[in-house]
């Protein structure tokens, strides 16, 4: 059985990557609203602070700092994906022996967190969050993005928006970028 490491320092900026169980989905985009409510809800019960965020269809990348002696991340991922997982109903070809006791098959059981060094290395992921949908090809440049705390940054003067884009933006594996959510592929 694979033993994961959790960090549990308190005081400190985490960067999350959360997914959904099936790749490729626009769950988290379809249903944006209902993950706004349990994001709420969770900071309700147990506050903390965004510091930055994307939605794409089926991943979410955040900086979180949590209150000053608290490290419970857990209990928050736990609770807003179990809001969000009672708002939205169950996938109909997810066969019921491949889920645990109280799941629907829509979240990827683990998470992925990085407890952020220094200055350096929170620019670094405030950046890779900023330019996910166009790494993910799914726009052009990142403001272009809704789902994105990049308008805040822009808002603080923390990001330029405009420009062609440059090497930083283009697709990592350059793949060509999918199309957009609601256009088939093969139709253009």
């Amino acid at each position: 059985m694979p033993r994961y490491i959790r960090s549990d320092s308190p005081d400190l900026t985490y960067f999350f990557t959360v997914r959904a169980a099936r790749r490729g989905t626009d769950l988290f985009l379809r249903e944006i609203d209902l993950l706004r409510v349990a994001m709420r809800k969770t900071k309700d019960h147990h506050p903390f602070e965004i510091s930055e965020i994307v939605v794409l269809g089926d991943v979410i990348h955040t900086l979180w700092r949590l209150p000053p002696g608290d490290a419970g991340f857990s209990i928050r991922w736990r609770m807003l994906k179990s809001l969000f997982s009672r708002s939205v109903d169950a996938p109909q070809d997810v066969g019921e022996q491949r889920l645990r006791p109280g799941e629907k098959g829509l979240w990827q059981r683990r998470f992925w967190e990085h407890a952020i060094r220094d200055a350096e290395d929170l620019a670094a992921h405030r950046q890779m969050i900023w330019t996910a949908p166009v790494q993910a090809g799914w726009v052009n440049r990142p403001e272009e993005w809704p789902h994105s705390s990049i308008h805040r940054a822009i808002a603080r003067g923390q990001f330029a928006p405009g420009g062609s884009v440059g090497p930083a933006y283009l697709p990592l594996d350059r793949r060509t970028p999918r199309a957009p959510y609601g256009v088939n592929a093969a139709a253009s």
